[in-house]
């Protein structure tokens, strides 16, 4: 066998042939700028990725939120339609027309996810209550309780659609 002297081509990034018998520091400089190029550009693209994503994200909730405010504004535009039969129904307890129609407002609420603010019997609290009248306390009722609701409140998830006028012992 005769020893020949082998000699390697590479390319290198400008697209110049050099010829080179082995691995110069020329050559280990280039593939750690090559290394170093690629961790850079695959920075950016988990950066670009990251921010996509967080896009996403964000266009989902605005989606969800813009729903939400929709809802409200329709609810808030029945609510004086449910006081109206909750009046009538307190002025005739027993029209069975009255109570359907309740029953019919109060299953399309929770449906929506409207619910009522339970006041009667609770500490007064202002983000739920809204004290319109003060009375003396009575027998059996402490302080701070709200006695009697004028106006029902509602809320719409955990958001307030509107507070409860109460009368409140003091």
């Amino acid at each position: 066998m005769e020893d020949k002297d082998v000699q390697m081509e590479t390319v290198s990034v400008n697209d110049t042939v050099t010829e080179t018998p082995d691995n110069t520091p020329a050559d280990n400089t280039e593939v750690a700028e090559l290394t170093e190029k690629l961790a850079e550009l695959n920075d950016k693209y988990l950066r670009v990725a990251a921010e996509l994503e967080n896009t996403r994200r964000r266009a989902a909730l605005d989606a969800e939120s813009r729903a939400r405010n929709r809802a409200m504004g329709v609810a808030e535009k029945i609510l004086p339609v449910m006081d109206a039969v909750q009046a009538a129904l307190k002025h005739s307890p027993d029209d069975e027309g009255i109570k359907s129609m309740a029953r019919a407002l109060d299953a399309a609420f929770a449906q929506i996810g409207i619910v009522k603010v339970e006041s009667i019997g609770a500490v007064m609290n202002p983000v739920f209550h809204n004290a319109v009248q003060v009375v003396p306390v009575s027998d059996g009722v402490k302080p701070n309780t709200v006695v009697e609701e004028l106006q029902t409140g509602y809320m719409f998830g955990d958001t307030v659609m509107r507070t409860a006028m109460v009368v409140v012992a003091k």
